[in-house]
């Protein structure tokens, strides 16, 4: 396990089998940015960016579907005045966007901007998904590509079964991705999911590097994921991008469980005991959230969002803070927390 105290490099760095992974261990969701649940303005936006790199934070992550593209702008604007070489960005495909006049589908979006999307797993689709994605961040170059919601919580929205989007991805992503990793277009390619099937499966039939799971690994929700998930991804010698490790704000005091923002009946009570062990040694919620799920060796970075300067900072303090053992030796004791989950060295 790793001391997730330790200040972020700012270079990459490589599995012991050679697959690329961001050393940075805390990088930045765009989600916030692309104004998932609340509006952001352009200018706020640049000030969180730029409280992101002055934090020393060097891997980002953002993803065409986030605002239907304005994510990608708004991180562009600012990253296309940074070395090239001095940060990591992953973005994602399986969705491709078209300017439209008329009525736009729903989203979870605030104030999207004019484009419709489609799904296209193909290798045409995603080599153009890539493509509009360098223009739209106006950057040169991608590290990670993440094949995106190819999932079994996002049948409604793919229009059928996950599996028949699975075997384009299988026929047409993974080797397109394959090629451009080989011809060094990419360092790295995986899935960036909600749930872990289509990663294991991944595995079996392809090469990927690098996972990034959402909703499946917090303090409050780990079990299955870390016996099940992350010694497979490991023995491929992937490793894994914990998304949503605040639960999308919940485990940082909002009432909000992750993209849908309904709170399982389970969840208040636990919050609340884990909340009190938390308080009786004096460390925030948030500050042992983000370090629990960035402490077992398969995870190479956690990307919590921040949609303010102030919540950057706060993410930035928490993974800087010391957390006394006996906090971890309660929560394992108590049952609130597995008891083989890895936890931070002090």
């Amino acid at each position: 396990m790793k001391d997730a105290a330790n200040t972020p490099s700012t270079s990459d760095s490589a599995s012991p089998q050679g697959r690329f992974r961001p050393s940075s261990h805390l990088g930045l969701g765009g989600v916030a940015i692309g104004n998932g649940f609340a509006p952001a303005t352009d200018a706020q936006s640049q000030d969180t960016l730029q409280a992101a790199w002055d934090a020393g934070i060097r891997y980002f992550d953002t993803s065409p579907w986030y605002g239907l593209g304005l994510s990608e702008r708004r991180f562009g604007h600012f990253l296309h005045r940074q070395p090239a070489n001095d940060y990591v960005i992953s973005s994602k495909v399986g969705r491709l966007l078209t300017a439209t006049t008329g009525e736009l589908q729903e989203t979870m979006w605030t104030d999207p901007p004019p484009f419709r999307y489609r799904y296209d797993y193909s290798a045409a689709g995603v080599r153009r998904s890539v493509e509009d994605s360098l223009n739209r961040l106006g950057v040169a170059k991608l590290d990670i590509v993440f094949i995106h919601d190819l999932s079994p919580d996002n049948e409604a929205d793919l229009g059928m079964p996950w599996e028949e989007r699975f075997k384009q991805a299988l026929e047409g992503a993974m080797p397109e991705l394959t090629r451009m990793r080989e011809e060094g277009l990419i360092k790295a390619w995986g899935f960036g999911v909600n749930s872990p099937e289509p990663a294991l499966r991944a595995i079996e039939q392809a090469d990927p590097d690098i996972f990034l799971l959402a909703c499946q690994y917090s303090l409050l929700d780990h079990a299955k994921t870390l016996h099940e998930t992350f010694p497979k991804i490991q023995a491929h010698g992937a490793s894994v991008v914990v998304g949503a490790p605040l639960l999308a704000g919940y485990l940082a005091g909002r009432d909000r469980y992750l993209y849908d923002g309904k709170v399982p009946d389970w969840a208040p009570a636990k919050r609340a005991e884990v909340q009190a062990i938390c308080d009786r040694h004096q460390v925030d919620l948030r500050t042992a959230a983000l370090q629990f799920a960035c402490a077992p060796d398969v995870v190479s970075a956690i990307i919590p969002g921040a949609r303010t300067p102030e919540q950057v900072r706060e993410n930035v303090q928490s993974m800087a803070a010391r957390i006394p053992q006996a906090l971890w030796e309660e929560l394992k004791q108590s049952g609130l927390i597995d008891a083989e989950a890895p936890v931070p060295t002090s």
